[in-house]
């Protein structure tokens, strides 16, 4: 097995094991301690994963049970637009 086999099987954010040259390590550690500074503060892409997830586990309520996922979707509408109105009255005085 060699360190690129090694490095395939590791997430991006983790030092491989097994090395043995300073220099080596050490930049094994800032390459893995910059995967996790971008994969921690890549906001974009952290919203769009929870969104996705968000919206597959709303699918599999609404498989499982389409009466409460209609009347969820009908209480958030409700709340929306209760909100929206609420909003446009308070600005309209």
């Amino acid at each position: 097995m060699t360190n690129s086999d090694i490095t395939r099987s590791l997430p991006k954010t983790a030092v491989p094991a097994g090395i043995v040259d300073a220099r080596d390590s050490a930049r094994a550690e800032l390459k893995a301690a910059l995967a996790a500074i971008e994969v921690k503060g890549n906001f974009p892409r952290r919203i769009d994963k929870a969104s996705k997830r968000a919206a597959a586990k709303a699918r599999i309520f609404a498989d499982r049970n389409p009466a409460a996922a209609v009347a969820a979707a009908v209480a958030i509408a409700a709340t929306v637009g209760g909100a929206v109105w609420v909003i446009a009255r308070a600005l309209s005085r």
